[in-house]
């Protein structure tokens, strides 16, 4: 049986540990962010989350592609029409973030 909590949030079960398995990576959400604001030269995501290795960086924007969440076009990385969906889960973050800074 299903708890009230999973009812409620989810329309059925899963829902949550599918945007998880696709947005819970370390690094991921930051990457997302960057790319809200247009598209971006690696480069430019890789200055933007200044600890973030090369190699962590290529594997998370692989990981995004292969779910349709970003596309690689050209010497850009630019979020699909998917990916732009996550914005409202991405602001809902920030704005708990916000209320209850780490």
């Amino acid at each position: 049986m299903a708890s009230p909590y999973q009812v409620i949030i989810e329309p059925s079960d899963g829902c949550i540990a599918s945007a998880v398995n696709i947005i819970g990576h370390k690094w991921t959400a930051l990457i997302l962010r960057d790319l809200f604001g247009g598209p971006k030269h690696f480069c430019e995501i890789e200055r933007s989350i200044q600890k973030i290795t090369p190699r962590i960086l290529s594997q998370r924007l692989a990981d995004l592609e292969k779910n349709g969440i970003v596309v690689n076009d050209g010497p850009c990385y630019e979020l699909t029409a998917k990916g732009k969906d996550l914005m409202p889960i991405l602001q809902q973050m920030a704005a708990w973030g916000d209320k209850y800074p780490y």
